[in-house]
């Protein structure tokens, strides 16, 4: 609005001053034609000024009334005994333009932001009186004019500030003032807006955080694929079930109740819970959903909410066992340097069947569990398992035969179940290699050998450990042999 204006200022001010240079130009040729015309044949007509003299002095005359409008009217060639005025660049440049083309005034606008100046120079044009006046004046510097030469330029300068001209716009600027206004209101509003946003924000931010801590504690109580398919929308927590074909998993520790006799509590909630750990860390990493612990056994599942097919989720249960049992072989020794005496053994089973799963419960207490009798199945497995082996369903061998190494066992009868039940005792993958943890504890006897942890330094030296130990054996069981007769 404020550029607007300027630019509005600026061509009034160029309208008012080429007014006044018309107006100068239209009292000169009056004052040439009409005034002096007739006291030509007049005894007092020398004595009257020359018009250029006469537009001289009335410029002098306006200019110094001290006001926004200045008349100069100057020449290169003044007369000898007229005091000739200095030019600035402005003028120089204007008696040079004009002097090539007369019909173009020359116009110089300058000023700074609050005030504007407005210079325009129009051209003198000698008439054919001012041609034969001043070719014959002894005092002219120039005796050979022509009709239609330039002699000088008649500059009107207008200076205003541009406040004044602003206030000539009154409804306008009432418009201006009530919209400014309205905006300072707005802001205003928009203020009180945006501090009841922040306060806002600031209570949904520790709301957040609030949800954010409890969200992470409720998610130690979950299995992460369980807790990730609430949050997301995926499962309603609702009480409702579904029937899925899984594969089930379940492990138990060997004599759990006696090592709660030998163990101090603290002791043993500390094994426990690290025992707990690492096994959940490997459930995790092969895709099991974790359903609960119960005192010393495990539940595992795999094949809901997240499933990669009925023989990959089998697959993966089986994997995942044998790392257990590779894993539980590092923690027995890590716990014998603690000072406990008997390794932890576990027997595990695992099936494969149909089972009801989803949640149980009530409106205000449920679980997210699975019902069936080919869970209990997997349970019967593991209760007949050797410590420390692994022990599956036909069921499940069928789908993983041709990765697994295992040996059939004589049927067992389970309860709920009609058919009779052959367990297969897993011995390991087809085809893997040597098994990386060797473990082993008898009387006399306690060895851990973890392969991927010997550099050829270590792995030389045991050699020559376990050849010492082959030799002290061989050698004592020759003093034993009994002599022939």
């Amino acid at each position: 609005m404020w550029l607007d204006l300027r630019g509005l200022s600026t061509r009034m001010m160029q309208g008012e001053a080429t007014e006044i240079g018309v107006l100068i130009d239209e009292m000169r040729t009056y004052y040439a034609n009409d005034v002096l015309g007739r006291l030509d044949g007049e005894s007092h007509g020398e004595d009257a000024p020359m018009p250029t003299a006469m537009s001289i002095e009335l410029g002098k005359r306006i200019s110094a009334r001290d006001g926004a409008v200045k008349i100069r009217i100057f020449s290169d060639f003044p007369f000898r005994k007229r005091a000739g005025h200095p030019i600035d660049a402005f003028e120089q440049t204007a008696l040079e333009q004009l002097r090539q083309d007369a019909a173009r005034p020359v116009v110089d606008v300058s000023g700074t932001l609050v005030d504007r100046t407005v210079r325009i120079a129009t051209p003198i044009v000698m008439g054919p009186a001012c041609v034969a006046c001043h070719n014959s004046h002894p005092d002219s510097p120039k005796q050979n004019w022509r009709v239609g030469d330039v002699r000088g330029v008649q500059e009107v300068t207008v200076r205003r500030p541009i406040e004044a001209s602003i206030f000539s716009f009154q409804s306008l600027l009432v418009y201006f003032a009530v919209v400014a206004a309205c905006g300072l209101a707005f802001i205003r509003m928009q203020s009180r807006q945006a501090a009841v946003i922040r306060h806002m924000n600031g209570e949904l931010a520790q709301a957040n955080a609030f949800l954010g801590t409890v969200s992470a504690k409720i998610a130690r109580y979950l299995s992460p694929q369980v807790y990730r398919s609430i949050f997301s929308g995926a499962k309603e927590v609702a009480i409702t079930a579904e029937r899925k074909k899984l594969t089930i998993f379940f492990s138990d520790i060997k004599d759990f109740t006696a090592l709660t006799e030998r163990l101090q509590p603290e002791d043993l909630t500390a094994l426990l819970n690290e025992y707990f750990t690492e096994m959940s860390v490997i459930a995790l990493r092969h895709g099991a959903t974790i359903d609960k612990f119960v005192g010393d056994a495990i539940l595992l599942f795999f094949g809901d909410p997240d499933t990669r097919g009925v023989r990959e989720d089998a697959a993966a249960a089986v994997r995942m066992a044998l790392d257990m049992q590779a894993a539980l072989g590092r923690l027995n020794a890590e716990w014998r340097k603690r000072g406990l005496a008997e390794p932890l053994e576990v027997r595990m089973g695992i099936n494969t069947g149909f089972c009801h799963v989803g949640n149980f419960g009530s409106d205000n207490r449920m679980d997210y569990t699975i019902i069936g009798a080919e869970a209990n199945l997997a349970a019967r497995l593991q209760a007949v398992a050797q410590p420390g082996s692994i022990v599956i369903s036909y069921e499940t061998y069928a789908l993983v035969r041709d990765i697994v190494e295992a040996e059939a066992l004589a049927p067992i009868a389970v309860k709920g179940v009609s058919r009779a039940v052959v367990p297969y005792a897993v011995r390991g993958l087809s085809g893997a290699a040597e098994a990386d943890v060797i473990h082993g504890q008898v009387q006399g006897l306690d060895l851990f050998l973890d392969i991927k942890a010997l550099d050829a330094g270590s792995a030389g030296e045991t050699r020559r450990l376990l050849e010492k130990a082959l030799t002290a054996l061989e050698t004592r069981a020759g003093r034993e042999r009994p002599r022939a007769m």
